[in-house]
């Protein structure tokens, strides 16, 4: 049954193209900058790819023809059905699903000390779109995964998940389930589905663009003295995916950040 916040039923784009034993990554939200780079790293890999994203149809249906074969899919993840609906694209369009990259989310800024600014609808879409969403793309995907014979699950966290700090509470909250979800899954999934999760600092995208004061104290007090790149993301997603005795882990990609 839909949720609360239905969509219409995720459209795929994209004629068929010639089929290949070469494996296939469905990755959420790839069409901000960090899905654009993980999608690009994996298409030079050789992997076919679903790239999903949320109101974002034209700029999916571009960065889908650029690659060598992919699909382009817009569903809001936090309705079950159309996270079905997304597992049965790639399914349909590839036949199998080797690798799923939670990296859809979203951060709307409330300071955390105006507890009224929360709503109730505010608190809910956090949780459903960071959190919920995650689980049911699992779901859907869990058979396929298990039948890959290297089965990958990577989930995008936050620093916000495991320290005082996040665009708001909801959000930190979000990412924090997540990354237990991401321990629970390596567990239920293992030996044959590895779960993992990312956790990035702060990464130069459209989203951070105006976060100059923030930015400069990163570059002051990190280790590596300076913010993240998407590629730095992209790259951390293909070295989880080739360290096969890994699971369960939460990778932070920050700079050092965690240590200051």
């Amino acid at each position: 049954m839909p949720g609360p916040h239905h969509t219409p039923d995720p459209q795929l784009t994209s004629e068929p193209r010639e089929s290949s034993d070469a494996p296939v990554a469905i990755v959420t939200g790839a069409t901000g900058g960090i899905g654009q780079a993980i999608v690009r790293h994996l298409d030079a890999r050789g992997y076919r790819i679903l790239a999903h994203g949320a109101g974002t149809g034209k700029a999916g249906a571009a960065l889908a023809a650029e690659l060598r074969d992919a699909r382009y899919v817009d569903a809001d993840l936090s309705d079950p059905g159309q996270a079905g609906a997304v597992a049965e694209a790639a399914r349909g369009a590839f036949g199998r699903i080797d690798v799923v990259i939670n990296n859809a989310g979203i951060g709307i800024p409330v300071p955390h000390t105006d507890l009224d600014a929360v709503s109730p609808d505010f608190f809910t879409r956090m949780l459903g779109v960071n959190l919920a969403g995650p689980w049911y793309l699992i779901q859907a995907c869990a058979a396929d995964l298990t039948q890959s014979g290297a089965g990958n699950v990577i989930n995008m966290t936050s620093m916000a998940a495991t320290t005082v700090s996040g665009s708001s509470i909801p959000y930190a909250v979000s990412k924090a389930g997540l990354e237990h979800l991401t321990r629970l899954l390596a567990v239920a999934m293992g030996p044959e589905v590895r779960v993992n999760a990312i956790a990035p600092g702060l990464v130069d995208t459209e989203r951070t663009l105006g976060w100059d004061a923030i930015r400069t104290q990163v570059i002051e007090s990190a280790p590596l003295a300076r913010s993240g790149t998407p590629d730095d993301i992209a790259r951390a997603c293909l070295a989880l995916i080739d360290t096969e005795y890994v699971t369960g882990a939460v990778l932070p990609v920050d700079g050092g950040q965690r240590l200051v």
